[in-house]
């Protein structure tokens, strides 16, 4: 698995890791700011996949949130989904209140999110909130941060539905 470094990002860690990339920082300022008890984790490896995650966190696959992009009537929309999981399109449409939506391309995803999210709606599949903790990415391939599913979906300003194929 290689070496791994973490630290504890909310209630009374206010220290910076000085050596983590800005975009990490930034993910730990809004943890701290939001009062929001975190774990974030960095390894030596990228974690591209939700199985390379769960298994460099130590975690089941269905505890990795995978953040999909939907164009859902011409709108951009962040699905929030296990990683275990496939989102359904249609589901994601009619959560999205939308008469159709498609998997982004890779420069509507780019658009909808860099330099920052940009997107109409968040949707949050609501198996991911029957966990204690669920691990996202934190601003890189090689950082993750792990908190409670409740926190992602406050700060995301999520809407809970049924996103996943059944």
């Amino acid at each position: 698995m290689g070496q791994r470094r973490s630290a504890r990002a909310g209630f009374g860690y206010a220290r910076r890791v000085e050596d983590w990339p800005e975009p990490v920082e930034r993910v730990a300022a809004v943890l701290r700011a939001q009062g929001v008890d975190a774990r974030l984790e960095a390894f030596e490896q990228p974690t591209a996949t939700a199985e390379a995650a769960a298994k460099a966190v130590g975690c089941e696959p269905a505890q990795i949130v995978k953040s999909l992009v939907f164009v859902c009537d011409g709108l951009p929309v962040l699905a929030l989904v296990p990683g275990n999981r496939r989102a359904d399109t249609e589901r994601v449409a009619a959560a999205a209140g939308a008469r159709d939506a498609r998997v982004a391309n890779p420069d509507e995803v780019l658009a909808a999110t860099f330099p920052v999210p940009l997107v109409a709606r968040v949707l949050i599949e609501r198996e991911l909130l029957r966990h204690e903790v669920v691990w996202a990415g934190a601003g890189t391939p090689r950082h993750v941060v792990g908190l409670a599913p409740g926190d992602v979906a406050r700060l995301t300003n999520a809407e809970t539905a049924d996103l996943v194929e059944s």
